[in-house]
């Protein structure tokens, strides 16, 4: 393995641990509301990406984005979804719903494939179709188990899931794209703080360290995503796409070891299915890659 592909893997791996352990640090604010929190990540997220552009000299990048109607109208969308995507993830991790969330980022992938289908016409193969019918019947064993639609994890793979379809479509850098999206939710992030009459919504009534854990949303958003921008750059995305259980196998192991989330055989079985899904798709990504590196 070349050092630009060694490198590009420590990259993938750092971003996709760090997703998968987010919940330790969500879980220090348990006692804060997920609206006052995902404020904070906006903000602070905001003021870091536009020091990253301009350390990084992307500005004329960011203009460009910024001219375009079209763009402007698009992030618009992109925005909604990843505002959404963060605070129902923030507040299922503090509302012990981890394994939900595991779950969901586990199907994202599933949820991709039938994007793929609709949107760019890609070809639903056996493995695909298979790997697809697993996901659906695990959810129907879900419904009839419970009584009820895993709706956390289904909510959250798909806004994740269209989310990175309209920012595939739009072919704007990470960069650009998110101090774009965290620039719009800023007004909305800044009134909601000004309006709270929580006691946390005050900084100046806060202790250091809750200070410290918030401010601390914004590195802990962007860090990731520079490993991850590093990584895509350096590995092709179907050698990424298999890192990308890293984080909800790191969150279901949190969400049983740590915070003793309870998990029924009943939920295993969800589990179970969606894990054979992504095995088969994994093998055969392999092949195919085998058969490419061949050819």
């Amino acid at each position: 393995m070349n050092k630009p592909t060694t490198n590009g893997a420590f990259f993938a791996v750092t971003a996709y641990f760090i997703w998968g352990v987010l919940p330790v640090y969500f879980k220090q604010l348990q006692s804060i509301p997920a609206t006052e929190i995902l404020s904070h990540r906006i903000i602070w997220s905001f003021l870091l990406t536009i020091i990253i552009i301009l350390l990084l000299n992307k500005r004329e990048a960011l203009m460009i984005a910024l001219r375009s109607k079209a763009t402007r109208w698009a992030l618009l969308l992109s925005t909604t979804l990843i505002g959404f995507n963060w605070g129902l993830y923030i507040w299922s991790v503090n509302s012990n719903h981890i394994l939900d969330a595991s779950l969901g980022y586990y199907i994202n992938p599933l949820i991709n494939i039938l994007l793929g289908m609709l949107f760019f016409r890609e070809r639903l193969d056996r493995v695909r179709a298979v790997a697809t019918a697993l996901c659906i019947f695990a959810v129907i064993l879900e419904v009839v188990q419970f009584g009820r639609l895993p709706w956390i994890a289904l909510l959250l793979a798909s806004s994740f899931a269209i989310y990175g379809l309209v920012r595939k479509k739009l072919g704007v850098d990470s960069f650009s794209g998110m101090a774009m999206e965290t620039g719009l939710m800023l007004p909305v992030a800044i009134g909601y703080l000004l309006w709270s009459t929580t006691p946390s919504s005050n900084l100046l009534d806060n202790n250091l360290w809750t200070n410290s854990l918030l401010l601390a949303a914004g590195p802990v958003t962007m860090i990731p995503l520079i490993c991850f921008a590093t990584a895509a750059n350096r590995i092709s995305l179907s050698s990424l796409g298999f890192f990308q259980y890293i984080s909800p196998s790191c969150m279901f192991l949190l969400a049983v070891l740590v915070y003793d989330e309870p998990i029924q055989p009943e939920k295993m079985a969800t589990f179970g299915l969606i894990w054979l899904a992504l095995l088969i798709l994994s093998i055969d990504s392999v092949r195919k890659y085998r058969q490419s590196r061949i050819s």
